[in-house]
């Protein structure tokens, strides 16, 4: 079985009997030696006595009081976020219960690089043993933001942190000019863009998220977003669908959709009212799908025989921020 996103932190949980994955001492432990967290020479002896304890008992109770008593005041508020994070996993018992609990509150207290390692972990769990190096590319858009880049019959999506990150290093080549202004032609790219020639190369790279994606419709990156939307949520809700994408939505009896990040929420809910958009907010639509499910008894009585249409979008600087969380709170599943 090949190995990929070892930074994921699979190999620090264990797996509970419905295959979610438990919260564990050692899960914890990473967090609490993170270098915002971790005690220096200077760090005084409540914050060194502090990080001994945990470490020692990662579910330990912190009382204010403990909190209260560390000299430095950046130290402080990074342990009461941290303890929040802690206290939501412990309480869930597994990362995926901590998830879904986590957008059940009202609002959410965590930082959003948790939350996006927390989504990293559980498909690194939910793809152990997955083949298709073109699923786990496909997968990157659940946690990390995309550059997207249109123009001259394309449509690449590429990790937005290492386009930029190359573009200040001016270690990018053609592909800085390309992903930074739409419309720069193809033949400029100095990224890997995967296929179905060269896919197998993502093995080595996984961890470095610098593969690029061809998203147009067809092609077998869309696909491989399909596939993982219907992973997402049978792993969550089992449930089982069929998701396909599609060119565009022409359906009388249009009922429900789910934008997959916010600029789609808006263009969905607009287009399901009926209201006319411009060609600037239409081309923001980067892809469309249509779910089916497969129990008509998953969903709601008024829902039963009818899809589900999905959207994604990016954003009037190109970018994309897919919050998976809407497969999760927004379909029209029935109670159980």
């Amino acid at each position: 079985m090949t190995v990929f996103w070892k930074s994921a932190g699979l190999h620090l949980v264990t797996r509970a009997e419905n295959g979610w994955l438990n919260v564990t001492p050692d899960y914890l432990r990473a967090y609490f030696t993170r270098p915002e967290l971790h005690p220096v020479e200077e760090s005084c002896a409540a914050e060194h006595a502090l990080f001994e304890a945990l470490m020692a008992d990662p579910f330990a109770t912190v009382s204010k009081a403990r909190i209260e008593a560390l000299a430095d005041a950046d130290a402080a508020e990074n342990y009461r976020t941290i303890l929040r994070f802690r206290d939501l996993l412990a309480g869930a018992r597994t990362v995926e219960g901590a998830y879904l609990a986590l957008f059940a509150q009202d609002t959410i207290t965590i930082p959003p690089l948790f939350v996006g390692q927390m989504v990293h972990l559980i498909l690194a769990g939910l793809l152990e043993g997955e083949t298709d190096p073109m699923r786990l590319r496909a997968a990157e858009l659940f946690f990390r933001e995309q550059r997207v880049t249109t123009g001259n019959d394309q449509l690449m999506l590429a990790d937005a942190e290492i386009v930029d990150m190359k573009i200040k290093a001016g270690g990018l080549g053609g592909l800085g000019q390309l992903l930074a202004e739409t419309g720069t032609p193809a033949r400029q790219v100095t990224l890997d863009v995967l296929d179905d020639d060269n896919k197998d190369l993502y093995w080595q790279r996984s961890d470095r998220f610098d593969t690029a994606i061809d998203f147009r419709f067809t092609q077998p990156a869309l696909d491989a977003f399909a596939r993982m939307i219907e992973a997402w949520v049978r792993h969550f809700r089992g449930t089982e669908t069929q998701v396909q994408a599609m060119a565009s939505i022409a359906d009388e009896r249009w009922s429900w959709h789910v934008g997959l990040d916010a600029e789609a929420t808006g263009i969905l809910n607009a287009l399901y009212n009926g209201q006319d958009l411009d060609e600037a907010q239409l081309v923001r639509i980067i892809g469309l799908f249509r779910m089916e499910f497969l129990h008509a008894e998953d969903l709601t009585t008024s829902m039963q025989g009818k899809p589900v249409y999905l959207g994604l979008a990016m954003s009037a600087s190109a970018t994309l921020k897919m919050k998976p969380q809407n497969l999760l709170t927004n379909l029209p599943l029935a109670q159980r």
